[in-house]
């Protein structure tokens, strides 16, 4: 994918993460297409700040990635004895204690958690391979659109790990159980037509239509009032944890806010 001449100058680029803001509309670009765009902790940490830094006027955030692969994955530099310059290795990590090892995989998750807070939609733009820790940061978002190219797969289950930066979550709500554990223990290829035919991808375009797609979602997104966005979103997010019962309750309640807002009566 094309770099846009017109995008506006970054608010954060660096470590293979450049962020860029356009009014309601924030775009996180992985920007190293030589390596596959492949993460590491240093890729994870400018994640979390990218977060950190979004203004009050973004409503929706798109991830997308340059080159032909979304992410590979894991930089395969971790597995090695020497890890990355000035982190610890994974080796030095298992032989750290449980709270230690914890903490530090707590730190590394927080790159994937910002992108559900119920105050922004985020979409992911996925093209070619998103493998491992990539497809689990096209999970992070709200939402998927993939090029016809895509190729997720769960691949930590095959290297003898387990998938940990938020991925099971997601993925068991949106294909279940069965199909999710198939997905991880195979570490199989899931393309375009089964990820939209099981939920796991909205919609899937022939490639160089990516990123007009995308834009065209946020647009739509865009023509709705944020408030009512904001309380669908978190809604919905609570849905699979209340029974029906405490869900009519709950859209009671934020119907009661928005009718509110809408006379002007709101707090």
């Amino acid at each position: 994918m094309a770099s846009h001449a017109h995008d506006p100058a970054p608010v954060l680029d660096k470590d293979g993460v450049r962020l860029t803001v356009d009014d309601a509309i924030a775009t996180v670009t992985l920007t190293n297409p030589d390596k596959r765009n492949a993460q590491s902790p240093a890729l994870w940490r400018a994640l979390t700040e990218a977060g950190r830094l979004l203004p009050g006027s973004v409503r929706v955030v798109v991830l997308r990635a340059e080159g032909k692969s979304f992410s590979a994955g894991l930089d395969r530099q971790a597995f090695t004895p020497e890890g990355f310059d000035g982190e610890p290795s994974f080796i030095d990590l298992a032989r750290g204690g449980d709270a230690e090892l914890d903490a530090t995989i707590t730190e590394y998750q927080e790159a994937f958690t910002w992108w559900r807070r119920s105050d922004i939609l985020s979409v992911a733009a996925v093209q070619g391979h998103a493998i491992g820790a990539g497809f689990q940061l096209a999970l992070a978002c709200d939402l998927r659109v993939v090029a016809e190219d895509v190729q997720f797969a769960m691949r930590e289950t095959s290297l003898g790990l387990v998938p940990d930066l938020t991925g099971t979550h997601p993925l068991v709500s949106l294909v279940g159980y069965a199909r999710a554990l198939e997905i991880c223990a195979t570490g199989r290829f899931v393309m375009a037509e089964e990820a939209v035919n099981t939920g796991l991808a909205n919609l899937a375009v022939p490639a160089d239509q990516l990123d007009g797609a995308v834009r065209d979602l946020a647009s739509a997104v865009l023509a709705a009032p944020r408030d009512a966005v904001i309380e669908t979103k978190a809604l919905l997010q609570g849905a699979r944890h209340r029974d029906y019962e405490a869900q009519r309750a709950a859209e009671r309640a934020a119907q009661a806010r928005r009718l509110r807002d809408l006379a002007g009566l709101g707090e």
